[in-house]
């Protein structure tokens, strides 16, 4: 699997942009795909998340009502709307692939794309 992002950028305070990932490869066995990220100096986090298939989606709570998640099926693709964007929005946003493998234990297969960096001015 393979993770293409784009729509990173420069915004002031109260400004909107919008992330999209296009998957490609064995898209078929994705489980969930979903939205990162990591601000200088922390740990990476879960921004967003949605599943295959049912489309469960699941926000971190610092975004919830400013940032949507959605997917188009057909273009194996994601997208990240933020809207009411904050500066500490601010870090390098990567989009995750997983791949779960049933055996005698589900194994789980990350995938990444390269990044792509949204900076939030006040």
């Amino acid at each position: 699997v393979q993770l293409v992002e784009s729509g990173g950028g420069l915004v002031q305070a109260g400004g909107s942009l919008r992330l999209s990932c296009a998957a490609s490869g064995s898209t078929f066995t994705i489980s969930n795909m979903g939205w990162y990220r990591q601000a200088p100096g922390k740990q990476r986090e879960l921004v967003a998340d949605i599943t295959s298939g049912t489309n469960i989606i699941n926000y971190a709570d610092s975004v919830k009502g400013r940032f949507t998640i959605s997917r188009d099926n057909a273009k194996n693709t994601i997208y990240l709307q933020m809207n009411s964007l904050k500066p500490e929005d601010t870090a390098v946003y990567y989009c995750n692939a997983v791949r779960l493998r049933y055996g005698l234990e589900i194994q789980r297969d990350d995938y990444w794309g390269q990044g792509t960096q949204v900076t939030v001015s006040s």
